[in-house]
């Protein structure tokens, strides 16, 4: 059982207080894996970064109970060698000391990083403090990474990252981000995320999508299972651009401020057995007091779904047997009719869908003709949503506890065949969007086709949208 769920039973049972609930404490945490025979003992004070350079790949370093620190210069950091394994007695810490920029750096492959508190790094803005360049096969287990600047981590290939204690870092927990892409068979795993993006970068800078607990960048096959991601300011985990093959699956997803999970321009997800509960709050009531009637989404589904042309271990993009408790809404399926490559309006400038390899493909005229026309756009489809359960209470109202099914009028740039009502068309009735099966509690409204219509339980249900077959709102279904 992950080391939080044992700490969430005892608060249950009554056998720990409530005060020892950890939100500044993580459950996760430096767990000491015993001194190895023939390992090198590192004492604080010893020059860690020399010791590595000296030494051959392969060799373990064991550092002793104390604060280890790298030095006075803001490029102090320890460059692994392949194989090499860094290992923590109980107390040892590595520290920053809010000069050094970075812990473990350059790109070595199947390092180990484990039992070790890593604090005070001062990473610049979307960089990471461990395995700064995104070396292959690192496996990085039982640490706490706090209070650092940036992200506590960057992600390469085949990356393992297990049991950590991932808390109150000034971006991310995590920035699985790669220069050039090629991250693929990313592992996280019983892990508590929490408290991140203490710099409050979407304040800063306005729209930058730099913030939360996790965020993924053109990630290809990643198994996300047994996490506690809470208390983060921003979104819990984040997808953006061109993600695929991911399983979500079992993670318990809380009081986030925005959403728990936003899945954003990718493909093929199985978001399986995860309970969601009091998020994306703060963001909602932000949206309610300026009087923006988007239904944002605590699952939040923007141009992304089944694509069974892109290779993975479903078609489709998924999303069963969740639980949804008190949240400011449930799912939210979009589209932007005005977001396709090479538009102007795509964010993720100079990225390209999956199914064209030219960005520069995708302009006038031929874009106006298929297979253009459908292959440029990001689409949400083929999304299955069943077996969930959705409650809310009764202090639910206004922009509160609405389901989503929708896209704009689109209208830029001139050239862009997508203006219109084309896109909010497909994605409403043609590109097998479907609820059913589902449990609801509390009174539920469905924003469908555009942000101008608002229907309740009959009118999601009946023609034309007919969603929900066979789903109960307290009349026991089919």
């Amino acid at each position: 059982m992950p080391a939080f769920l044992v700490v969430l039973l005892l608060l249950a049972t009554g056998v720990v207080p409530a005060s020892a609930a950890p939100v500044a404490a993580c459950a996760a945490g430096p767990v000491s894996p015993g001194k190895p025979d023939g390992a090198v003992v590192v004492a604080p004070g010893t020059d860690l970064s020399a010791k590595t350079r000296e030494l051959p790949a392969g060799t373990t370093f064991w550092l002793t109970d104390g604060k280890h620190t790298l030095g006075p210069d803001e490029f102090g950091q320890i460059i692994p060698k392949d194989g090499n394994a860094y290992l923590g007695a109980p107390g040892a810490v590595l520290d920053g000391g809010g000069v050094n920029r970075y812990a473990f750096t350059q790109q070595a492959r199947d390092v180990v990083i484990r039992g070790l508190t890593i604090r005070g790094f001062a990473a610049p803005r979307d960089q990471g403090v461990v395995n700064h360049d995104s070396g292959e096969h690192w496996t990085i287990e039982g640490n706490t990474i706090e209070d650092n600047r940036g992200a506590a981590m960057m992600a390469g290939p085949r990356q393992e990252i297990l049991r950590n204690c991932l808390r109150n870092n000034g971006q991310y927990g995590i920035n699985a981000y790669r220069a050039g892409d090629g991250i693929t068979g990313l592992l996280v795993e019983d892990n508590e995320i929490t408290g991140n993006n203490t710099d409050d970068w979407e304040t800063k800078e306005p729209g930058c999508g730099c913030t939360g607990g996790a965020k993924f960048w053109a990630v290809n096959g990643a198994d996300i299972r047994g996490n506690w991601v809470h208390h983060n300011h921003g979104a819990g985990l984040w997808a953006d651009t061109n993600n695929n093959d991911f399983l979500i699956e079992d993670n318990l997803i809380e009081d986030n401020s925005s959403e728990g999970l936003f899945y954003e321009i990718s493909y093929n997800v199985v978001v399986r057995g995860n309970t969601f509960r009091r998020n994306t709050l703060v963001q909602g009531r932000a949206f309610a007091a300026r009087g923006d009637d988007f239904p944002v989404g605590t699952v939040y589904i923007s141009e992304s779904g089944g694509e069974p042309r892109v290779r993975a271990r479903t078609s489709l993009l998924e999303i069963v047997d969740n639980v949804f408790e008190d949240n400011w809404s449930g799912i939210t399926l979009w589209e932007n009719a005005d977001r396709f490559c090479n538009s102007p309006a795509n964010t993720s400038s100079g990225s390209c869908t999956l199914l064209v390899p030219s960005v520069s493909s995708c302009s006038a005229p031929g874009i106006s003709s298929r297979p253009l026309y459908d292959d440029c756009r990001w689409k949400t489809q083929r999304v299955s949503i069943h077996g969930n359960k959705f409650s809310h209470g009764p202090s639910c109202s206004g922009y509160c506890g609405r389901m989503a099914l929708l896209a704009n009028f689109g209208t830029f740039p001139e050239w862009s065949p997508y203006r219109g009502p084309s896109v909010s068309d497909a994605v409403t009735f043609r590109q097998e969007n479907r609820w059913y099966d589902n449990a609801y509690s509390g009174g539920w409204r469905f924003v469908v086709h555009d942000t101008s219509r608002t229907v309740g339980v009959s009118g999601w249900q009946g023609a034309p949208y007919s969603q929900d077959a066979c789903s109960s709102f307290g009349d026991g279904g089919c």
